[in-house]
């Protein structure tokens, strides 16, 4: 699984540091490091939106913010994974 936290400019200040920050913990904490690359990207165009844009594999998610995180890791990641390993 590939996540990309978008670092461009709107979403560097709607807070993707920290975003970034949590998936490195969540990953570390789950034992993920080989089932997941995080990678920073550059604008996707979702500038308007709230929150930070996320990229896992192909599809686009928007408006993820530190309050959102822990929700979006359980459905997004850690599900995916589950069913993938079943």
């Amino acid at each position: 699984m590939i996540i990309q936290i978008c670092v461009g400019s709107a979403c560097y200040l709607k807070g993707s540091q920290d975003i970034v920050e949590l998936f490195e913990a969540a990953v570390a904490e789950h034992g993920l490091d080989a089932d997941i690359t995080l990678a920073g990207s550059f604008c996707t165009g979702k500038c308007n939106r709230e929150g930070v844009t996320v990229t896992i594999d192909d599809t686009v998610y928007t408006g993820l913010t530190k309050e959102k995180f822990q929700g979006f890791f359980a459905e997004h990641v850690l599900k995916p994974l589950s069913a993938e390993r079943n």
